[in-house]
């Protein structure tokens, strides 16, 4: 014989209250990530891997990595302390986009391409 489970109206009328709540709790999270864009978590690409740093072609435009291991190779330079660009379009990788240095170290604007 079947006998149905006893609950009082206050708990029945109770349950779909709480489940009310919970979906538009889902809702308006949903709602939030939709129209920000997940605008908080920028990604931003590293000039160099971890075991590498940077270094500057001299007399030109050009970059490439070295391992922190060596020293920069024949026609490249450290850059500068300080002005060493981290990231990718930061101000120091677009500043060293239009300058350069010269064989004796100084800062000079980058020779035009002829």
């Amino acid at each position: 014989m079947y006998l149905p489970r006893r609950t009082s109206r206050a708990t029945a009328a109770f349950r779909p209250a709480r489940v009310r709540i919970a979906a538009g709790a889902l809702v308006s999270a949903a709602a939030v990530v939709a129209l920000t864009g997940c605008s908080g978590f920028e990604y931003t690409e590293k000039v160099c891997g971890s075991d590498e740093y940077p270094v500057l072609s001299v007399g030109s435009a050009g970059s490439s990595c070295v391992s922190d291991k060596e020293e920069p190779p024949a026609g490249s330079a450290r850059y500068p302390e300080g002005k060493v660009p981290k990231e990718v379009d930061d101000k120091w990788d677009v500043y060293w986009g239009t300058h350069t240095l010269d064989k004796d170290g100084n800062i000079i604007d980058v020779p035009a391409a002829g």
